[in-house]
C-alpha cells in the first residue's frame, strides 16, 4: 500500500506539473503486482436523467466485466438520497451532482465528509424552463423576465434548483445574476427532485426550473413550459456529473477504483462514437429500470437537436458530451474549484478556503490516468486547469479564485 501511495503521489505530481506519462509506464507497474480489483460488485447509485447515461451503458454493456467488476446501477429519488446512501456506504460510488459533492466535503450539503471525484460523467446537456404562463405575458427570454420580476413585490416568482449546492443551482444563480436578478432577494428558490419538476411546474408551484435532460424536453411536449438557456450557453463545455465516492473507500480499494473509472470511459466513448450509438442509449434510457419516459424526450438532445418550445430550433454547438477524446472525464481542479468560488459569492462559505488544496483532495487525477492509461488511447491534457468564458464575458482559468469570487456585481448579503 506505501508503494502504490508513492506512486499515485508521483503520479498527481507530474499531472500537476503538466508532465505526460511515458506509455508502457503504468502496464509495468501493475504487472509487478496483483492489479485484481477489491470488490468484485460495485453498487452505483443514478438519479433518472440523461447524463446518468455511462454509468448504464457500462453494465448493460459489458464494459464492467472486461476490467474484473460487475457495477449494479440503483435508482434513487433525489439528490439527497444519493448524498446519504453514499456516506452511510449503502452505495459505493455515485452519478451526483459536482457541487454536492464538494458540499459534502466543505459541511455545507450535510455532515463534513472526505469525498472523491472519480472522474466527470458529462459536460453540457442541461436547461432553464420556464412556464407557458410566463411566455402568455410575454417574456421570451432573460430581459424579458427581468421586466417582469422588476414590476413585482421581491419573491413573488418561485424557481426549482435540485440541490442547494449543486449544478443547477448554481447555474440558475448564475443566470438571473447575470440580467441583474438576486436570485436571493428578487425571487424565491425551492428544491424539487428532477423527475417531479414537470409535475410541479404544471400545478403551478413554480414558474421556472433548471434540471438536467430529459425534463426540460419534456416540459416542451407537455406544453407547459418552453427552453430560456441551455446550461452550455452559461458555460460552453462546462462540468456537470461526476463519478463521486468517498476518499476511504478509494483508499481501500485503488484497483477497483481504477477498473470502475475504466469501464465507465469505455462506455462514455462508444455512446459519443456515433449517432447509432446515442439514439440506442436514448432507448435504453427511456425504459421503465432507467428513466421510464419516452424515447422522442431524449433521443434529440442528445443528438444536439434543439427546440425552445417557441419555434426556435437549431443544432447545439456544446451538446451534451460523455467523452470527446477524453476531454470530457478529466477531473480538472478548475472545474472543482470553480463551484468554490461560487458557494463563496452565495454565502455558502463565510471565508475563503484553501481552492486549490480542496481541489487536489477531492479530484482523483491519479485514478483518471491509471484507467485512462488501462483503457488506451487517452491522452492528459497538459494541465489540471483549464481556462473558460462563461456569458457574460468572465473568463474562468483557476488563477487567483477567491477574486474571481469576490468580482461580481451580485451576491449574497452577507457574503
Amino acid at each position: 500500500m506505501a508503494d502504490l501511495s508513492r506512486r499515485r503521489f508521483l503520479q498527481a505530481s507530474m499531472l500537476a506539473s503538466g508532465a505526460m506519462l511515458l506509455p508502457g509506464v503504468m502496464q509495468a507497474a501493475w504487472a509487478a503486482g496483483s492489479d485484481k480489483p477489491e470488490q468484485e460488485t460495485v453498487r452505483i447509485g443514478f438519479i433518472p436523467l440523461t447524463d446518468c447515461a455511462p454509468v448504464v451503458i457500462a453494465a448493460l454493456k459489458g464494459f464492467d466485466k472486461k476490467y474484473g467488476i460487475t457495477i449494479v446501477p440503483t435508482k434513487e429519488a433525489s439528490w439527497a438520497a444519493v448524498r446519504d446512501k453514499l456516506v452511510a456506504g449503502e452505495l459505493d460510488a455515485a452519478h451526483i451532482l459536482y457541487g454536492l459533492l464538494y458540499g459534502l466535503e466543505l459541511g455545507i450539503a450535510g455532515k463534513p465528509q472526505q469525498m472523491a471525484n472519480l472522474m466527470t460523467l458529462n459536460q453540457n446537456g442541461q436547461a432553464i424552463t420556464l412556464s407557458g404562463d410566463l411566455a402568455e405575458k410575454g417574456v421570451r427570454d432573460l430581459d424579458g423576465l427581468k421586466k417582469l420580476i422588476g414590476q413585482q413585490v421581491p419573491g413573488t416568482y418561485t424557481f426549482a434548483h435540485t440541490f442547494p449546492t449543486g449544478t443547477h443551482a448554481m447555474w440558475l444563480y448564475y443566470w438571473l445574476a447575470s440580467a441583474g436578478i438576486n436570485p436571493f432577494d428578487d425571487v424565491r428558490t425551492v428544491v424539487v427532485p428532477p423527475p417531479q419538476m414537470v409535475m410541479n411546474m404544471r400545478i403551478g408551484n413554480m414558474v421556472g426550473f433548471c434540471v438536467g435532460e430529459p425534463w426540460n424536453a419534456r416540459a416542451i411536449n407537455d406544453r407547459i413550459g418552453f427552453t430560456a438557456a441551455t446550461s452550455q450557453s452559461i458555460w460552453a463545455d462546462h462540468p456537470e456529473k461526476i463519478l463521486g465516492t468517498r476518499r476511504e473507500w478509494v483508499e481501500k480499494n485503488p484497483h477497483t477504483a481504477r477498473a470502475l473509472v475504466s469501464a465507465v470511459l469505455e462506455a462514455a466513448r462508444w455512446i459519443d462514437a456515433s449517432p447509432k450509438n446515442k439514439r440506442e442509449t436514448a432507448l435504453i434510457l427511456s425504459r421503465r429500470a432507467w428513466l421510464n419516459t419516452k424515447e422522442q424526450y431524449l433521443t434529440g438532445r442528445m443528438l444536439g437537436e434543439y427546440d425552445n418550445g417557441l419555434g426556435t430550433r437549431w443544432q447545439d454547438a456544446h451538446p451534451i458530451r460523455f467523452f470527446n477524446e477524453g476531454a470530457v472525464s478529466y477531473p480538472y481542479l478548475s472545474d472543482g474549484m470553480w463551484f468554490l468560488t461560487q458557494f463563496r459569492r452565495w454565502g455558502l462559505l463565510k471565508s475563503a478556503p484553501d481552492y486549490a488544496g480542496i481541489a487536489q483532495r477531492i479530484n482523483q487525477t491519479a485514478v483518471w490516468q491509471d484507467a485512462a492509461t488501462a483503457v488506451g488511447g487517452i491522452t492528459a491534457p497538459a494541465s489540471p486547469l483549464r481556462s473558460s468564458t462563461l456569458m457574460d464575458g468572465t473568463v474562468w482559468n483557476g488563477t487567483d479564485p477567491e477574486g474571481y469570487a469576490n468580482r461580481f456585481a451580485i451576491h449574497r448579503k452577507g457574503a
